[in-house]
């Protein structure tokens, strides 16, 4: 065999090894999951940075050109549906609320907190609009709706003890919202604990509020990560660091329209969700720093107070550190390489901007 001949074929070997290596450092694709559906289950959701980077279609325009597919999965099933799916291997990314990301991590799931997603999510308690129950401490014997293993159900039970109930001297019903918003229209349930999107049913006249953490007290409140799978986050660091800048520029985005908030608002109704009532739910809120994706001291001491109540209300059987789950390399270099460091200060322990 002539040499020029042996050496085209190493030169076309080297090619094909060099591919070949350059395909395995990117996926084909990255696989996010949204612990909520939107109206008529359509595939959207709200309130929250990571919502906003799908609606705005950034993943989708930050790796068209590298050939990667974006897909997501918004869940009826919220997040315990969100842990099956990471305990069968079959996400990368999610958003989720703090009940089930406590759940999961606790029974031994391997995804990472990569940043904050959400804090101080309002919770609300809807009744149909002619019922007798006046307050969150009728609803003694009452049947009450909520989706079990998701935040708001962490939160519920935390309203309930507020008003001298245990989660026993109610009759908690399993529901999902839209299940559970049909169900309060047709009186099969005396009561649905839930978010802003049960004000439109207000709004339409068929279900009255009793009790909102609105304005009072955040521990009642419900939080959101960011977490990552820690097979992908260690095989695709770089890609990691593309989608951490994403979710650091929707947070931005979101942040500079605080005083304006009209766009975010008209935004969201993708969702299917009124406008009205996102103009209510964010009213007096501080915009910044409730879609800050910073983990600061805030997020730490509210989770690991969420740890030790799901374990004191029996939703979970064993704690652990909050600072061992991180994983923040990728926010910090994104923050930097974004010339974003200064940005947002840290929350203190009020949940508002330190210094």
């Amino acid at each position: 065999m002539r040499p020029t001949k042996v050496l085209g074929i190493l030169f076309a070997l080297i090619i094909f090894t060099v591919q070949a290596v350059a395909l395995a450092d990117k996926p084909s694709v990255i696989r996010i999951g949204y612990p909520s559906v939107g109206v008529g289950n359509r595939p959207a959701s709200f309130g929250t940075s990571i919502a906003t980077v799908h609606l705005k279609g950034l993943l989708e325009d930050e790796f068209k050109k590298d050939g990667i597919k974006i897909q997501w999965a918004f869940l009826r099933g919220a997040g315990p549906a969100v842990n099956e799916l990471f305990a069968n291997g079959l996400l990368d990314f999610s958003h989720l609320g703090d009940l089930p990301s406590v759940v999961g991590r606790a029974s031994g799931l391997k995804y990472r907190v990569l940043a904050s997603s959400g804090v101080r999510n309002n919770i609300y308690v809807s009744v149909p609009a002619d019922s007798s129950v006046q307050s969150v401490k009728d609803l003694r014997g009452k049947k009450v709706a909520v989706l079990k293993g998701t935040a708001t159900h962490l939160s519920g039970v935390k309203i309930l003890e507020k008003f001298g109930l245990a989660e026993k001297d109610v009759r908690l019903v399993n529901l999902d919202t839209n299940t559970a918003k049909s169900a309060l229209v047709t009186k099969d349930i005396d009561a649905a604990i839930g978010g802003p999107d049960y004000l439109t049913l207000r709004d339409q006249g068929v279900s009255r509020v009793i009790f909102s953490t609105k304005g009072g007290d955040p521990k009642l409140t419900s939080n959101g990560l960011f977490l990552g799978s820690q097979d992908f986050i260690d095989k695709y660091q770089d890609i990691t660091l593309r989608v951490i800048k994403q979710v650091v520029l929707a947070s931005k985005w979101l942040a500079d329209a605080e005083k304006e908030p009209q766009p975010i608002f008209q935004l969201w109704t993708k969702s299917g969700f009124t406008f009205s009532g996102f103009k209510e739910d964010w009213t007096g809120e501080n915009l910044k720093y409730r879609t800050s994706p910073l983990v600061d001291a805030y997020v730490a001491s509210r989770y690991r107070l969420q740890i030790d109540e799901a374990q004191r209300f029996g939703l979970t059987k064993r704690g652990f550190s909050f600072e061992e789950w991180t994983e923040l390399k990728f926010l910090k270099q994104a923050l930097k390489e974004l010339g974003l460091e200064q940005y947002w200060k840290p929350r203190g322990l009020d949940g508002n901007p330190s210094g």
